[in-house]
């Protein structure tokens, strides 16, 4: 099987003199070499594509592939993630991942919120604000959290997105819409323990890898999954690997991320970020349905390493859950998936 990979590279916009933060969400070098790595062991043929525009130029030169592992993450717009996916569906191509329209739904925060609340799952309450005007007519009692209502990375997310009153609300709303000239999400803070929980597969089919749980150190930002934290994680965060049959919330919080999987109808492999309230409850926060996938440094590979996956077995995973998926007849190449 011939798989084509498309990802946006996080040097090629930085030597743009785009931002370390502008540029957070897109991939290393060693990223792309530690996919390609795993599928060539795998066994498959490899082509680097590139960006949404690189593979609108193979496209057009009459390149074609079995299937593309897509981890390109789009650089322009709220429905940025979808964009390749888009463009491999007009040619019938078949990715790895979640399709447009869930890319697009799991990026904007507040409208995922809305369909997870809508299918019985609990979440923080909140508002979406548009403009400084708007903070006063916010009615949800305080502490609040406020962040950029589609970004990923945590980009936009400081020691400051905790507000207890409403003028630092609104210092910070401003603040953000200025920055990242979107709406600002706010919510509800949860003070409670926080996780990630890693996924395999698609609907019947997905499970639960493993959860993770987040707990910051003495020199990180206090009380939040930061930007500064999250890229730092080595020195500010300890990552536990928590099980089930261990702790009963732990259970709770994997059925709870395992129905928020099925009902955003996300594909193929990625993360849910869950945390407790003060009594202890478990809130779905958001979803991630293009997960990083740094071999060392991302969160999924990071937990598939605590439960004894090795990197190679999780690509493999997602490939063959995407494949079964696309409804193509195997060829003699492609029989194993």
């Amino acid at each position: 099987m011939k798989i084509g990979l498309t990802y946006d590279l996080r040097d090629d916009y930085l030597a743009e003199g785009y931002s370390e933060e502008e540029t957070a969400e897109f991939d290393r070098p060693a990223t792309i070499e530690g996919i390609e790595a795993a599928l060539l062991e795998l066994g498959y043929q490899t082509d680097r594509i590139g960006n949404a525009r690189r593979l609108v130029e193979r496209l057009a030169q009459g390149d074609r592939w079995d299937l593309v592992f897509n981890i390109a993450e789009g650089f322009h717009g709220v429905t940025r993630e979808a964009q390749v996916p888009a463009i491999l569906d007009v040619y019938d191509i078949p990715y790895t991942f979640s399709d447009p329209l869930v890319l697009s739904l799991a990026l904007y925060k507040n409208l995922t919120k809305m369909v997870v609340q809508q299918g019985g799952i609990r979440t923080p309450e909140f508002a979406l604000v548009m403009t400084p005007g708007e903070v006063d007519a916010v009615d949800l009692p305080f502490p609040l959290f406020a962040k950029p209502v589609a970004e990923g990375t945590s980009k936009g997310i400081t020691a400051a997105s905790k507000v207890l009153d409403r003028p630092a609300l609104r210092q910070v709303v401003t603040d953000l819409l200025e920055q990242f000239r979107q709406p600002v999400l706010v919510e509800t803070f949860l003070p409670g323990r926080e996780f990630t929980v890693g996924l395999t597969g698609t609907g019947a089919q997905a499970e639960v890898v493993g959860t993770m749980e987040i707990n910051l150190l003495p020199d990180a930002e206090a009380e939040v999954y930061s930007y500064a934290n999250k890229e730092q994680s080595e020195e500010l965060v300890r990552y536990l690997l928590v099980r089930p049959n261990h702790d009963p919330l732990v259970q709770r919080v994997d059925e709870m991320a395992l129905a928020a999987w099925r009902l955003l109808g996300c594909r193929d492999g990625g993360r849910v970020d869950i945390r407790c309230d003060a009594q202890g409850q478990p809130h779905f926060l958001e979803v991630n349905p293009l997960p990083g996938l740094h071999p060392q440094h991302s969160d999924l590979p990071i937990l598939c390493g605590f439960v004894g996956m090795p990197y190679a077995d999780l690509i493999d995973r997602i490939v063959r859950s995407a494949w079964r998926r696309s409804g193509k007849r195997a060829s003699a190449q492609t029989a194993g998936v």
